[in-house]
């Protein structure tokens, strides 16, 4: 199965047709090189804000709640294009107001299958500008999707630089990391634990980023990164980890083959069994013992 992960830039577009061409050219694009799961990035959803103008777009709250507001219509463009070219998506996350969860957004992704199924995945942990001045909220809790293409974890961003959320996805196959980082040091956290998901899980990571400028809305005014697809440096993967990576605020997509045999072969019967041995941690820190050396 070829994955496709994206680098993803923020455009002003001005209409709804115009984002709807641009998503499907994307679609399209990737589909044509094979891939069957296609990863958009972390508040790829922001690009639907200047369609309730540049004044809405350029202030942060009512940017927030003009993209939630899009959400049901962009998702059914994603249902539409996912059948169309028989590929699953996992949509660039929004904020996206729910009223069950509270009067505070979430940032939500949403996994598309070409059957029409629609998975949500909401961000479990807000960074520090997430908490202020955004006032999002963390949403419902960690989903492992069991789909025609293997089981689907997500871990947005932030989320994948936290060992017990990557734990929780213990049966997953692949864990995306939808990401969108202003500075190279921020990829690099996000990419680092997306790897370190990957190693410890003993499965396929995909990192996707926004990449570019996007001065005309708060939340990616600055994006750095680059795709990226990552396994466990063991048995049936490469030395480094990395199956595949793009280059760095290129936009585009990066593309790897993944083989779900080779997944659970390097579980069953890798050089180290890494996600077994995991219980083995448990009550190691009853054995530290603090003493000075002089």
């Amino acid at each position: 199965m070829k994955v496709a992960t994206a680098a993803y830039p923020l455009d002003p577009v001005d209409s709804w047709e115009a984002y709807a061409q641009k998503i499907e050219t994307w679609v399209a694009e990737a589909e044509g090189q094979g891939a069957k799961l296609l990863v958009f990035p972390e508040y790829a959803g922001m690009e639907l804000a200047m369609l309730a103008g540049p004044e809405a777009a350029s202030d942060l709250e009512r940017s927030l709640r003009a993209v939630s507001e899009r959400v049901p219509e962009a998702d059914a463009l994603h249902m539409e294009l996912a059948a169309k070219y028989n590929v699953h998506i996992c949509a660039g996350s929004a904020p996206v107001f729910d009223p069950q969860i509270g009067d505070r957004p979430v940032n939500r992704a949403r996994l598309i299958t070409p059957t029409g199924a629609v998975g949500i995945q909401d961000k479990q942990i807000m960074t520090r500008w997430e908490r202020d001045p955004m006032q999002a909220a963390s949403g419902g809790g960690l989903q492992l999707f069991d789909t025609a293409i293997g089981k689907i974890g997500i871990l947005i961003c932030y989320d994948s630089e936290f060992p017990l959320l990557g734990r929780a996805l213990y049966d997953a196959d692949l864990i995306l990391a939808p990401s969108c980082t202003e500075a190279l040091s921020g990829y690099w956290r996000v990419r680092i634990g997306a790897m370190a998901r990957a190693l410890e899980t003993q499965c396929v990571s995909v990192m996707a980023s926004l990449v570019g400028d996007a001065p005309w809305n708060e939340v990616a005014d600055l994006t750095t990164g680059m795709g990226g697809i990552f396994g466990p440096p063991d048995a049936g993967f490469p030395d480094t980890g990395v199956l595949a990576e793009g280059q760095l605020n290129q936009p585009g997509w990066t593309y790897a083959e993944v083989d779900l045999e080779k997944i659970a072969h390097v579980r069953a019967d890798g050089r180290v069994l890494g996600r077994a041995h995991w219980v083995e941690q448990k009550g190691r820190d009853n054995y530290v013992t603090s003493r000075p050396l002089r």
